[in-house]
């Protein structure tokens, strides 16, 4: 198992970047980046494939919600992504062009996103390759232990983290319910398929601590457990006594 670097990355880490969706920067953007950065945070941001599996810093499958434009981020290269802008002006961002604009400066939390089907093969690998060439503390996470345990064979040196929780919302729906049967996502929850990642962290939901699992990830397993996402001071206060770290938007953790 690769250890994560406590002293880099216990710390606040900003979700998708110190944004604000009313009054900008928004989400993913470089501004909210920038502004995280000012602050000494660290960075949580998000991975989806764009054309040829060219790793995009973006969080949706298709574009309309914060940008411009509409349609699949998949249709995109690195160089039609520059015409995809967000409200400030400013593109869509590369994963490469997130790390040549951090450079170690603070610490990046790097959310692999899944669908649930079979990892995408071209994007893991240049996910791989960038992670690998980096100089600055970084770990990578996903909800989908199979991205997780291929990231593992592609860059082994690079830590790894799952992220969880109950996989229920308020009115007990399961997450993606149309991907995950109830036993599947009752496993995700427990952590019970973590065994072929050798998760160096858990990021797990705040309002779900604490639970059975989380208290054996840090009490008995020793493991870094960040929390997602603190957005009020209830979330923070639990973030405080149940995890390492909070990964937070919209309030002050300071």
């Amino acid at each position: 198992m690769t250890l994560l670097d406590r002293s880099q990355f216990l710390r606040p880490i900003a979700h998708r970047g110190l944004h604000d969706a009313t009054a900008g920067p928004m989400e993913n953007s470089r501004a909210a980046f920038e502004a995280a950065i000012a602050r000494g945070f660290g960075i949580e941001c998000d991975l989806r494939p764009a054309k040829g599996g060219l790793p995009a810093v973006f969080h949706d499958k298709t574009l309309e919600r914060v940008t411009s434009s509409t349609g699949a981020i998949a249709r995109h290269t690195a160089e039609s992504l520059k015409s995809v802008r967000y409200p400030d002006g400013t593109s869509v961002m590369t994963f490469e062009a997130l790390l040549q604009l951090v450079q170690g400066r603070v610490p990046l939390l790097v959310e692999i996103k899944s669908e649930w089907d079979p990892p995408d093969a071209a994007f893991l690998s240049e996910i791989a390759m960038l992670c690998q060439a980096y100089a600055g503390p970084l770990a990578v996470m996903s909800f989908d232990p199979a991205v997780l345990t291929a990231m593992r064979a592609l860059a082994p040196s690079i830590p790894r983290g799952i992220v969880s929780g109950l996989f229920e919302s308020e009115t007990g729906d399961t997450w993606w319910a149309a991907k995950l049967s109830r036993e599947r996502a009752y496993r995700l929850a427990h952590l019970l398929e973590c065994g072929p990642v050798h998760p160096a962290f858990v990021a797990y939901h705040v309002k779900a601590l604490p639970t059975p699992v989380t208290r054996f990830v840090r009490e008995v397993l020793g493991l870094p457990l960040f929390t997602w996402t603190v957005r009020e001071a209830e979330d923070l206060s639990r973030a405080q006594q149940w995890a390492d770290a909070p990964i937070f938007e919209g309030i002050d953790p300071s």
